[in-house]
């Protein structure tokens, strides 16, 4: 039985490639042979030339957020936007919540939770 492809992205070079998962191999990119990062089965490319998704989309990996399938078969809400991004951050910060449970928030309280 054949593996269900995964996506993986490199970030200088803007791309995304599918391929099969496999926990053990190291993925390289074939136009900069840099190691490419594993963003999940339900990951959808921006345009390469959207630098400011790009922008986004790489704050989003460094904090540890991926795109996996969940029950319901959507990753669950990923911010779109710089602004959307700097909004969760900003709670985070002040709310003392770990930015990558912050920036997949859907709604972001107005006032951060009290002690």
């Amino acid at each position: 039985m054949a593996h269900a492809k995964t996506s993986y992205v490199c970030l200088p070079c803007r791309a995304a490639y599918k391929q099969p998962y496999d926990r053990g191999m190291q993925r390289v990119c074939p136009r900069c042979a840099q190691a490419l990062i594993h963003v999940g089965s339900a990951f959808a490319a921006p345009r390469r030339r959207d630098t400011a998704a790009w922008r986004t989309l790489s704050v989003l990996l460094h904090a540890g957020v991926r795109f996996h399938k969940s029950c319901c078969g959507a990753p669950g809400y990923r911010p779109r936007t710089l602004s959307e991004v700097r909004e969760r951050m900003t709670y985070a910060r002040r709310s003392g919540e770990p930015f990558a449970q912050s920036l997949v928030r859907y709604e972001v309280p107005s006032a951060p939770p009290r002690h």
